[in-house]
């Protein structure tokens, strides 16, 4: 199987759809992929053959879901579950999501890092759905949330989204009919909407901690410690991908201390000495692109002075 290439950048001259022209001096821009990964179809494989296997070995959801109570003697569960679809629609959706995000991001990422974020957004979201699925228990009283299966791809496709309004944030994303929103807000739009639904559909309440696992893991992970592949330094501090640019502005007097809890705690240790110029702010931000700009405008000058000396000391040199 070939590695995708590690980085996709933008054409110059071609914009892709839904998204806004990149400024000048801006890092590299990314565009959506065009073709689904070979890395994608293989793990389609494995999401439609999880869903099957349980069509004909039902009693292997014991030995491949969560159940809580049965967790502690089957620890490899909170591993496997994240890859079982135990319904068809389930195993349709996450094989649809898992495709046309991964078609974004798996190029820009490279293999072995898209292979890396899955892994660890699965397994911690089944550790915390287990975590979630006792304190449920003991608040409520109710023995089905010991004995109901967990599983399902869906938390790892929260983690997509969010890396999706990290890399292409104004890409509009189809929703229904003619409908469409901005990768940036699919995060919070998901989150209202399994919210809401975990009210109307009592049982979808199961599914609610994966999802906002999921979400917070894939956040938590892109922000302090990922290797950034379009600056090459580690994490993303910038303030398109703060912990309030999740939510609408109207939030921030609750989510900014959310955001400044996460900095002392995640900042000191995995943000190194390279990351000494603070991109997030624009002033400083801006001023070092006009630096830039007017040293790369110094070198294009010198060397055009360069080449035109050239000729003529050539010229005069045939004449003597």
């Amino acid at each position: 199987m070939m590695e995708s290439q590690p980085l996709q950048l933008q054409d110059p001259v071609a914009e892709p759809h839904g998204a806004e022209p990149a400024a000048a001096g801006a890092p590299p821009a990314v565009v959506p992929g065009k073709e689904f990964t070979r890395t994608c179809k293989g793990l389609v494989v494995l999401l439609i053959g999880g869903y099957v296997l349980l069509q004909l070995l039902p009693s292997s959801l014991d030995y491949l879901a969560i159940i809580p109570a049965k967790t502690i003697p089957f620890v490899w569960t909170v591993f496997t579950a994240g890859y079982i679809e135990q319904v068809l629609p389930g195993a349709i959706g996450s094989s649809l999501g898992l495709l046309f995000c991964g078609k974004d991001i798996e190029p820009v990422w490279g293999r072995k890092e898209f292979l890396k974020f899955i892994i660890l957004v699965n397994s911690i979201c089944g550790v915390l759905a287990f975590c979630f699925a006792v304190a449920l228990y003991y608040v409520t009283g109710k023995e089905s949330f010991l004995v109901t299966p967990l599983s399902g791809f869906h938390g790892c496709l929260a983690g997509f989204l969010v890396g999706l309004k990290q890399l292409l944030p104004h890409l509009e994303l189809p929703m229904c009919f003619f409908w469409k929103i901005k990768a940036k807000w699919m995060p919070f739009f998901v989150l209202c909407f399994s919210t809401i639904m975990a009210f109307i559909v009592p049982d979808s309440i199961n599914f609610l901690p994966t999802l906002v696992s999921g979400m917070y893991v894939s956040w938590i992970y892109l922000r302090y410690f990922q290797r950034n592949p379009l600056t090459g330094l580690k994490g993303d501090p910038s303030d398109d991908f703060s912990f309030p640019s999740l939510f609408p502005d109207a939030m921030r007097p609750v989510t900014d201390p959310v955001a400044n809890f996460f900095d002392r705690m995640l900042c000191a240790r995995s943000r190194p000495s390279e990351l000494a110029l603070p991109v997030s702010d624009p002033t400083k931000a801006s001023r070092r692109r006009e630096r830039g700009e007017r040293v790369l405008e110094e070198r294009l000058a010198a060397d055009h002075a360069a080449d035109t000396e050239a000729p003529a000391h050539g010229h005069s040199t045939a004449e003597d």
